[in-house]
């Protein structure tokens, strides 16, 4: 679908920077919905920084995501990353493979 994620990176101050299929991109911050329910454990700043991409969803090992319409009415124009731009996604919803450097 159009707003399915296709690119995630953590970025600092608890925010993700996301590309979606359609080609908008920015930055999302989830500051304000540390403190509500499952998403506490965001709180941790390692757990955050494992954000990835399932079926299109951004998510977290243990299963917090935010709902795309959430996502589009908060996210921010916002260039990339300069230090790369994170997980992407494949369409079976499972992380892309870092290219081999062999």
């Amino acid at each position: 679908m159009y707003w399915d994620a296709r690119t995630v990176a953590p970025l600092s101050d608890y925010r993700i920077y996301v590309e979606l299929e359609d080609g908008r991109h920015g930055a999302f911050d989830l500051k304000p919905y540390l403190d509500r329910g499952v998403m506490r454990e965001l709180r941790n700043v390692h757990y955050f920084r494992q954000v990835g991409i399932v079926f299109g969803a951004v998510t977290w090992p243990n299963e917090q995501d935010i709902a795309p319409e959430t996502l589009l009415a908060g996210l921010v124009p916002e260039p990339p990353p300069a230090h790369g731009r994170g997980s992407s996604a494949t369409g079976d919803g499972q992380p892309k493979a870092p290219p081999d450097p062999c």
